[in-house]
């Protein structure tokens, strides 16, 4: 749950009377459509005292800032529930894992429940189209349709019936109403037929619109769950960076184990290797290498002495040490970028705010069309003015199903993502789709993204030929007992090249490198200020390589003896091959680049140059480079964000657009609406067209699904009848029905050959 506080000036006619409101997020239970999500907005818009509610159907989260002083969480549930759903207020453990079970419950059921009305629907369709004259076809057709209707349909019928109840309509409401009158009168034609054979007309049944519209909206509602599964994932794996106890040092001097709950400011924290830091504070004593790639994306460990900062969430390597806790629970940087993506992911998609206004007006519209079709034909009908307007009733309900209203974004998706998984990029949902096309700023990440994330030693220039022989197993030796991460990219370059020998006298330069005696020598590898400091000469060659790897965005690494420099490494985390190549596809599809990195100014400098990118920000906290996204928006850019790390979660969720690299942080992954898998950066255009083509298809879905009610429910009306006699029967209403539903699929499915 997302509790902040929020200063709004008050405007004429507000209805919040001071500043002390608060923003908070709440799971919202019963929801089925966009016109639910409407329906529940617009009852909390109404209450006193709140300021702005938004549903997100996608996230089933309703985001609420109200004031507490005149509303409650308690009455906002009270609201919800009145009009037939829920609102969860109750912030435990034990709620959070009740409504998880709850929702995969949900899923599972209808899951099994599409999967029957699919099974059962083929043969009922067959049979109505092609086995119409075998023996007890309506039978037939009676057994396979009452169980789609009464067990998978069900929940259209209680969904209704609690929206009727309060005055409200949506989408389950029509479905209901088409299912129901076509299975009701279905059920009377084949038990009475007579009724209409008395009267010149055939005993027509229709239980194949039934089954088959009840079959092909579950499947859309199952492609749509499928696509929001796992929006919470993201959430979860960042709450379990949080460890759940921690070792607090009493006055006294004991070390005892405390619940993370009870660690207040000002508390002394003891770390062990390997351990997660449970909250930010600052050293107090002794030092070790902190793996600090969640905060800062950077894969190189940051050394930690009396002073330093530290952070919640990440790594203690090799060392111990002891700080004193300053934030604690809410207040952290880990607890900040979960409050970010929380609110990201709860906020509302561009398209669900068109389908809330369509779907506000379509399903009563088309009601109110059908009872004014029955009552016309009745009043003004003639002597089969009833029947016929009964007929044209449900005709006009069957006709207006929303099938391919409801199929005409999942399918198009559905298709999408499976294009887009063979250009190596996995689509997340509807937003990404919709917003990728219109992305004119790409903000990338550096390590991971631009670069392959794993420091390597590239070269190693030596002294002398003579040097190398004698000093590569004296350097392997002195880099195996060193506890710095480049060492271990020392000694993995070395490996198969070197042997141990003994190295004695071992001390670890804090921050600046190692020293060890061999054979009664001393020895050095560190960097350029350990040089320094000892007073070793460098000749020129070697300076000139340390120098120009420096350029090139490498960190040099010098191996000495007492007097000289005999070797000098360069340790870099290579560019992607592919980086050059996106940067240049990119500036010709007129998206502006911008590299942001937690690395140095120089670094990052040779990084852009390198890949052809002019602008870039180096030392880049999470929040700033959430910052620096909201930034780029402000001045009105739709702005797509690359990353891999969890540092990069906070700006992926703020961008419009997020892109995770398939390699990284799978917090990354979940809290983006992209991922490429491989991490080739030139597939991100592929993703930008694919968009554009998917984007087209849904809106020529849409187009159709929309100009065949506008055609099809005048025609089902009657509105022809007076003019040539012809009046549309239900039969051919539910082949219609199917087939603007068909002609939608189709329509998706050619997006598997577009390029």
């Amino acid at each position: 749950m997302v509790f902040s506080k929020s200063n709004v000036d008050k405007a004429p006619g507000e209805k919040i009377s001071d500043r002390n409101n608060v923003k908070k997020q709440f799971p919202v239970t019963g929801m089925s459509c966009a016109s639910c999500a409407a329906n529940i907005e617009s009852t909390l818009n109404r209450q006193s005292g709140v300021v702005k509610a938004s549903v997100n159907l996608a996230s089933q989260i309703a985001t609420l800032e109200f004031n507490p002083s005149e509303i409650t969480p308690q009455d906002l549930k009270e609201s919800v529930t009145s009009i037939g759903y829920d609102l969860i207020i109750d912030e435990s453990e034990n709620a959070r894992e009740e409504l998880e079970n709850l929702k995969q419950k949900k899923h599972r059921s209808l899951k099994n429940r599409t999967m029957l009305a699919i099974i059962l629907a083929i043969p009922l369709l067959l049979v109505s189209m092609v086995f119409m004259n075998i023996p007890y076809a309506n039978y037939i057709m009676w057994v396979l349709a009452t169980p789609i209707v009464f067990w998978s349909g069900r929940s259209f019928f209680i969904n209704a019936w609690k929206q009727i109840r309060h005055g409200s309509t949506t989408m389950d409401t029509l479905v209901s109403l088409s299912t129901g009158i076509a299975y009701i009168f279905s059920v009377f034609n084949t038990l009475i037929p007579g009724f209409w054979h008395s009267r010149g007309l055939h005993a027509h049944v229709y239980f194949e619109a039934s089954g088959v519209v009840i079959a092909l909206v579950l499947l859309g509602r199952l492609l749509e769950e499928g696509a929001k599964a796992n929006t919470s994932s993201a959430i979860k794996k960042l709450i379990g960076l949080q460890p759940k106890t921690v070792f607090k040092v009493l006055a006294s001097g004991e070390t005892r184990e405390f619940l993370i709950s009870k660690v207040k400011p000002g508390d002394i924290i003891l770390v062990r290797p390997g351990e997660q830091i449970p909250v930010d504070g600052k050293v107090t004593l002794g030092n070790s290498y902190v793996d600090e790639s969640m905060i800062t994306g950077e894969p190189v460990p940051v050394l930690k002495e009396n002073g330093s900062e530290v952070f919640a969430g990440t790594v203690n390597q090799k060392g111990s040490f002891r700080f004193v806790a300053e934030k604690v629970g809410a207040e952290t940087l880990l607890s900040s970028i979960i409050r970010m993506v929380q609110e990201a992911q709860g906020s509302k998609a561009p398209v669900q705010k068109l389908v809330d206004k369509v779907a506000g007006i379509f399903v009563p519209v088309v009601v109110g069309i059908s009872i004014i079709t029955l009552l016309i034909w009745w009043l003004a009908g003639g002597e089969n003015g009833f029947v016929r307007g009964l007929l044209s009733m449900i005709t006009v309900l069957v006709i207006a199903c929303p099938c391919a209203l409801g199929l005409a974004t999942p399918t198009a998706i559905m298709v999408g993502i499976g294009k887009g998984a063979e250009n190596n990029i996995l689509i997340r949902d509807a937003e990404a789709l919709e917003t990728a096309h219109k992305m004119n700023v790409i903000v990338l990440d550096k390590t991971g993204t631009i670069t392959e994330g794993k420091p390597s030693v590239e070269r190693i220039e030596w002294k002398s030929e003579e040097d190398k022989k004698r000093g590569t197993n004296i350097l392997f030796s002195l880099e195996r007992i060193s506890e710095h991460p480049l060492a271990e990219a020392v000694v993995k370059h070395l490996n198969d090249k070197a042997l141990t020998v003994p190295v004695t006298g071992v001390a670890s330069l804090s921050g600046r490198g190692i020293a060890g005696i061999h054979d009664g020598k001393q020895y050095y590898a560190g960097g350029l200020k350990l040089m320094n400091e000892k007073g070793i000469g460098i000749e020129s060659r070697l300076k000139e390589f340390g120098e120009r790897e420096e350029e090139n965005a490498g960190t040099v690494i010098f191996f000495a003896g007492s007097k000289n420099a005999l070797a000098v490494m360069s340790v870099s985390d290579k560019i992607r091959s592919s980086s050059g190549e996106a940067v240049s596809q990119f500036g010709k599809m007129g998206i502006d680049v911008y590299l942001v990195t937690g690395d140095n100014q120089k670094t990052a400098e040779a990084v852009a140059r390198i890949c052809g990118i002019t602008s870039f920000k180096a030392g880049m906290m999470p929040s700033e480079k959430a910052e620096f996204v909201k930034q780029l928006q402000s001045r009105g850019k739709i702005v797509g964000m690359a990353g891999d790390g969890i540092n990069d979660s906070q700006a992926l969720a703020t961008a419009d657009i997020s892109i995770a690299m398939g390699k990284g942080s799978d917090i990354a992954i979940d809290a983006a609406r992209m991922t490429i898998i491989g991490n080739d950066l030139s597939v991100i255009p592929s993703a930008i067209r694919l968009s554009r083509n998917t984007v087209r298809t849904i809106r020529q879905n849409l187009f159709w699904a929309f100009i065949y009610n506008i055609i099809g429910i005048p025609i089902a009306a009657g509105i022809l009848y007076p003019f040539n006699g012809f009046l549309l029967n239900p039969m051919i209403a539910g082949a219609a029905m199917a087939l603007s539903s068909i002609s939608v699929v189709s329509n998706s499915l050619r997006l598997k050959y577009s390029k």
